[in-house]
């Protein structure tokens, strides 16, 4: 790990239906210190979007959109901005256009891998509600470099997509729903940076 990773980065993936778990979610968090919050939402790549406007509505944490070269810093949101994509290495974060030929979005496979791999030990994904299998494979890899994965208890989705998918192959450390998956990220950060 590197040197300057002293904190915490929680990533939180989600398409379809996830937004107002996402707001439930941040809506329970208890104050953590020492974390960075990185929202990687399938955004429409045709529209402008307000989602970090809203999201601030239900947060006492400075939410802003992402950039090209950004150095993220502890309780802050960074929000993935729409038709992006983005890794992080040495906690800045590097965006770049996504692919106007790929239908698929693996927006959040891509930056779990890279977080993974950067922030090894201090990385956290959450999954929440959406269609289809991203941040099933990411998931698996923020566990090779022992990070800490919670999912969305798919009965309480709206797109059960993602995080059963998620489930179905790896093995979370946490399947509850968006209130209590926001208490047990507070207890796991808690808990680990007393450690």
């Amino acid at each position: 790990m590197n040197a300057q990773n002293k904190f915490f980065v929680v990533a939180i993936g989600f398409s379809a239906g996830g937004r107002q778990d996402l707001y439930q979610f941040f809506s329970y968090l208890p104050k953590i210190p020492n974390a960075a919050f990185i929202v990687l939402h399938h955004l429409n790549r045709d529209y402008p979007s307000v989602a970090d406007k809203l999201l601030a509505e239900h947060t006492n944490l400075s939410v802003c959109w992402a950039m090209d070269k950004m150095l993220i810093k502890p309780n802050h949101i960074y929000m993935l901005a729409p038709n992006k994509m983005m890794t992080i290495k040495d906690n800045y974060l590097s965006t770049y256009d996504r692919d106007p030929l790929d239908k698929s979005n693996w927006a959040v496979d891509i930056f779990f891998n890279s977080m993974a791999e950067n922030n090894e030990g201090k990385g956290v994904g959450v999954i929440l509600s959406g269609l289809g299998s991203d941040g099933s494979r990411g998931a698996v890899h923020i566990h090779k470099f022992g990070g800490f994965v919670l999912v969305q208890d798919p009965e309480t989705a709206m797109f059960e997509g993602m995080p059963l998918s998620t489930i179905i192959r790896d093995n979370p450390d946490e399947i509850l729903s968006p209130r209590k998956l926001a208490l047990a990220l507070g207890d796991y950060l808690s808990i680990t940076n007393l450690s």
